[in-house]
């Protein structure tokens, strides 16, 4: 059973989407804030990170970057969801290695679809030389 981290600030998000995933035969595991995510990845060791931008202590970029940093996770894909209609989020997270960017509100749906394109077996998406 594949196992995804939510990372968000938002109980209801968290509750709503975690039973939907969990539906789907997924084990999810939840984070509420930047400090807790990289804690909850080391114990867990998930096979996708859907991450918010807009995170308590600290942002969803710094978790990615930090996540990019641990052995374990750098080839972890992670998909970024966010409520924030600033300019330049997507291509930040794109250019952290991203998998899909999706802004909220969004179908349960197309985050499961998400899921499911970025745990392929022929997904076609690389981590960064970077993140290696």
């Amino acid at each position: 059973m594949k196992t995804v981290l939510l990372i968000d600030d938002d109980n209801i998000f968290l509750l709503t989407i975690g039973v939907r995933l969990k539906g789907m035969g997924y084990t999810v595991c939840t984070a509420k804030d930047a400090a807790s995510a990289i804690t909850v990845v080391r114990k867990t060791s998930p096979d996708v990170i859907v991450l918010d931008v807009s995170l308590p202590a600290g942002d969803g970029f710094l978790v990615a970057e930090r996540l990019q940093n641990l052995i374990a996770s750098a080839a972890t894909p992670i998909i970024f969801v966010t409520a924030s209609e600033k300019p330049g989020l997507r291509e930040r997270a794109m250019k952290l290695g991203a998998v899909a960017f999706l802004a909220k509100p969004f179908d349960a749906t197309t985050l499961a679809d998400a899921i499911e394109s970025a745990l392929s077996p022929d997904a076609s998406w690389q981590p960064l030389a970077s993140e290696a």
